[in-house]
């Protein structure tokens, strides 16, 4: 799902920034419980990396990212821009606000 959304994407993330396709959210648990959006709101969000920038510049060298495009992770759930691309919603963060990548 990554590499066919990465084939299609008309946008390249600048330095240590990467593009989300955010994961849908679940509205029913596992027994069956229908989940109201609001116990969502302070939980981090999940998402696929479908594109990466160069990576951060220090002391004039080039750090690559340790995250790769078709990682799913966790980021900070105020730490990103949200744009629409082909009617498709990413988000646009930094590494830094990448929590953890989940195996």
């Amino acid at each position: 799902m990554a590499k066919a959304a990465r084939e299609t994407l008309s946008i390249t993330p600048l330095g240590d920034r990467v593009v989300v396709q955010p994961l849908k959210k679940d509205e029913v648990s596992a027994m069956g419980i229908i989940l109201p959006d609001t116990g969502n709101r302070e939980k981090p969000e999940r998402g696929t990396i479908v594109a990466v920038g160069k990576g951060r510049t220090e002391d004039g060298k080039l750090i690559p990212l340790s995250v790769k495009i078709g990682d799913t992770v966790l980021f900070s759930k105020y730490g990103f821009d949200e744009v629409k691309i082909d009617g498709q919603e990413y988000f646009i963060l930094s590494e830094s606000n990448v929590l953890a990548v989940i195996q």
